[in-house]
């Protein structure tokens, strides 16, 4: 099978979008486990549509590796925003697990974990990925929609 680039770009930029309205809407009606699984989601797919530039991306939750080794491929100009935005994904990599499964030695369910400040830190997040990712795909000649 072969993807076309700028689909899989479109595609994880759009997802990005999604995940991130989805978080906000959680974060009005004080569902923070899911403000939490939307932001890990949105970001995690900001950084497969900069990956998806260069290759296909993984299909693992931490980007993160695939985005350090693009490093040297990028305009010096985007460079830490390409550090920030792997920092991000691999920082909420985890999250996906814990929003889903929760903590189950500890005996927490997902919605026994998650408080407002977490929400509000992984939406702060979620932000910046999605915000990261059209300056660097820019950057790369890729003009993401508005």
């Amino acid at each position: 099978m072969r993807i076309d680039p700028a689909g899989e770009i479109s595609y994880r930029l759009r997802l990005a979008e999604l995940y991130l309205r989805d978080a906000e809407s959680a974060l009005e009606r004080g569902d923070f486990r899911a403000v939490v699984a939307s932001s890990q989601l949105s970001a995690e797919s900001a950084a497969r549509a900069v990956v998806a530039v260069f290759r296909v991306p993984s299909w693992n939750h931490d980007p993160s590796p695939e985005l350090r080794e693009l490093r040297e491929q990028v305009p010096e100009a985007v460079r830490e925003l390409l550090n920030e935005l792997a920092d991000i994904a691999e920082e909420l990599a985890p999250e996906h697990g814990r929003t889903t499964y929760g903590e189950p030695t500890r005996g927490l369910t997902p919605w026994d974990i998650y408080g407002e400040e977490d929400a509000r830190r992984a939406l702060e997040h979620a932000r910046r990925a999605s915000a990261n990712a059209r300056v660097i795909l820019k950057a790369l000649g890729q003009e993401p929609p508005s």
